[in-house]
């Protein structure tokens, strides 16, 4: 009988109360590939930060596999779980972004020499980039990499620690589909030579073909670990979320016959800066129409969030024009755009669309406080306002103890589907719309995407951002690729086009442009 590389037994962890992992068992082997699924706050992140040491567990065990027996670990912190041939690379990486590779190799490292040997340590990560595939030049700075070549460094970072076992925190969620297969190269490879590696992500193609078990957490517990050849994409749903969801939906098919009369965006020649003064967005032009989803691809930081508040009259334009229903509201305020029909939802929900300390009915409220039939003069009409909100609430399935509950209170979920009734309850013209279903659950996903085909089929134009390319591709008319601030192509029927050739948009190859055939300008 094989010894598992790592063994967690009866693992339980609290926080104030509330218990994020009950009784929960795990292992890893040597040369597998052991996917960690379950909706948000199931207790993934949980878990594995004790593994990793970020947490200690109020219950059970931790072994660890030396010389082919287990032995018992209590981490005290992440160097003890390193020091094990344990590595994590979390989503958002840690690095120090103004040193080049070769010195987070060591950063951290005990028994450093007061003068490093950066030849030594140059060479050794050289040798194990390319051993791995993971081909980076060790004097670069980190700051001036891809994010791709990012992740790259965190994976060296490990492997030059000696890590046998490999933590990945949704390690897709930021590559080109390019960089993605680039990286099951390299873990194929980690397992061939006995490492083994957790695998957490929420793409359930990835998890189907680049696995070898999951293990499926609801609410903090084990459901189940199974061998990924002996189930289907459909019963590790059911099993995250309690109940069969349908995995597929069906998008009417645009009616190129029937053009609309006029876009209701067009976008001509936008220049937009940044927080730091520098150009973000660098002369876009584009229509958005009526009945339409125009979604946009791209890796993080290429200018979508500049575009997005443009749009909705919360960054000023360097230039261009922005015209909603044949009116120009270049430089307009954000209520202006509102009145005119436009919708924001914003990627950062929290922080952004809401006020967390509001209650759910203030949030409802903030874009109509000043008109009626919620305003009365300079009063708020309580009794409007609470009509308003129960019809939200109800018609967005929004799971609220109250409308009085703050929205802070609220999941992620049910956060999501306020923010999108609020937006969306009162049919507009156009919607402005990015990560929608970031870090939502399979249920909540499905929901909030059905949302939104419910308001293209009803006559609004909805601009779709999103880092997810399987949930462009699904639910985008057309898809545009962004890459430092500029369009690379416009793809008409993104569902027939080769994933490959949209990373390599992604990546900054231009293609030909290509105009929307049923929205004449």
């Amino acid at each position: 009988m094989t010894v598992p590389l790592v063994e967690m037994r009866a693992i339980t962890k609290r926080f104030s109360g509330v218990t994020a992992n009950k009784n929960v068992d795990f292992s890893i082997e040597s040369g597998e590939v052991h996917a960690l699924l379950g909706e948000n706050g199931a207790g993934k992140s949980t878990l594995m930060n004790v593994l990793y040491g970020l947490y200690r567990p109020d219950e059970g065990e931790v072994f660890v596999s030396e010389h082919g027996r287990l032995t018992r670990r209590t981490f005290r912190s992440p160097s003890g779980a390193i020091a094990a041939g344990i590595g994590m690379v979390h989503q958002h990486f840690m690095l120090a972004y103004t040193q080049t590779v070769w010195e987070n190799m060591i950063l951290g490292m005990k028994d450093t020499p007061f003068i490093l040997p950066r030849k030594k340590i140059m060479d050794k990560t050289a040798e194990i980039s390319e051993r791995y595939g993971l081909h980076i030049d060790p004097a670069a700075l980190v700051w001036q990499l891809s994010i791709g070549e990012q992740q790259r460094v965190a994976l060296l970072q490990m492997l030059y620690r000696s890590a046998r076992v490999l933590i990945l925190d949704e390690p897709t969620a930021v590559l080109t589909p390019q960089e993605s297969a680039r990286l099951f190269q390299t873990i194929r490879r980690m397992t061939a030579e006995g490492h083994g590696v957790v695998f957490i992500s929420h793409k359930m193609h990835e998890v189907m073909n680049e696995t070898h078990r999951v293990t499926v957490l609801r609410r903090g517990e084990n459901v189940k670990t199974v061998k990924t050849g002996e189930t289907t994409e459909e019963a590790l749903a059911e099993m995250m979320v309690g109940q069969k969801i349908p995995l597929n939906f069906y998008r009417e098919p645009l009616n190129a016959e029937e053009p609309a009369d006029r876009p209701v965006i067009e976008v001509k020649d936008l220049r937009v800066a940044g927080d730091r003064g520098f150009e973000m967005v660098k002369g876009l032009s584009f229509s958005l129409c009526r009945n339409e989803i125009l979604g946009v691809a791209g890796v993080a930081g290429n200018g979508q969030r500049e575009l997005c508040e443009a749009l909705v009259g919360l960054r000023p334009a360097a230039s261009g024009s922005i015209r909603v229903n044949g009116k120009d509201m270049t430089g307009a305020s954000p209520r202006s755009f509102i009145n005119n029909g436009v919708r924001y939802i914003p990627a950062d929900r929290k922080g952004v669309g809401m006020v967390s300390d509001m209650d759910v009915r203030g949030n409802s409220i903030l874009r109509r406080y000043w008109s009626k039939p919620v305003a009365r003069g300079v009063f708020i009409d309580g009794r409007k306002s609470d009509a308003l909100t129960k019809r939200i609430v109800d018609d967005f399935v929004v799971s609220t103890p109250s409308i009085r509950t703050p929205v802070k209170n609220l999941s992620g979920g049910n956060m999501q589907k306020l923010l999108m009734g609020r937006e969306l309850s009162d049919e507009p013209r156009a919607v402005i719309v990015m990560h929608p279903t970031w870090g939502l659950d399979v249920a909540a996903t499905r929901y909030v995407r059905e949302r939104l085909l419910e308001r293209r089929e009803n006559g609004a134009a909805i601009l779709l951002l999103s880092e997810d390319l399987d949930e462009l591709v699904a639910l985008s008319d057309r898809l545009a690729v962004i890459f430092k601030g500029e369009f690379m192509g416009v793809i008409d029927n993104p569902e027939s086009a080769p994933i490959e050739k949209i990373g390599l948009m992604m990546a900054g190859e231009k293609t030909v442009f290509t105009a929307p055939h049923h929205c004449p300008l």
